[in-house]
């Protein structure tokens, strides 16, 4: 069986409490920046946590701090260039049923004025002209 658990994108104060279980962090000058980015961006707690959790021993939390900004940041880089990709997209699309519209819309009136040219000259059939009406 399948069991499909919807999970919300990290907010700051999951940031906060991440913070503080990998890096015993409370606060830092760059919380600030993080917490702008966290705004703007969807990220996973799982996602944060990953770029929290020092990879040496020598790496220490400004550090770790640093590389969230900077995978927040291509995140965002990502999420905007997609949304404009999107938009090109529906723009396209938009204007193609513009056309196609546009161009049922002549090929009626051409029908309704060749209905009309017909009425008034006569049909021919049989190569006979018969007066139409």
């Amino acid at each position: 069986m399948d069991k499909h658990i919807e999970l919300s994108y990290c907010c700051f104060e999951a940031f906060k409490v991440l913070a503080k279980n990998y890096l015993d962090l409370e606060s830092h000058k760059l919380f600030a920046r993080i917490d702008n980015l966290l705004e703007e961006t969807k990220m996973t707690p799982a996602d944060v946590a990953e770029n929290l959790m020092p990879k040496s021993a020598e790496e220490d939390g400004e550090a770790c701090l640093v590389r969230l900004i900077k995978a927040l940041e291509e995140a965002k880089a990502k999420a905007e260039e997609e949304a404009r990709v999107k938009a090109k997209e529906e723009a396209k699309a938009k204007a193609e049923e513009e056309a196609k519209v546009k161009a049922e819309e002549q090929e009626k009136l051409k029908v309704e004025k060749e209905k009309e040219a017909n009425g008034k000259e006569g049909i021919e059939i049989n190569g006979v002209v018969k007066e139409n009406g």
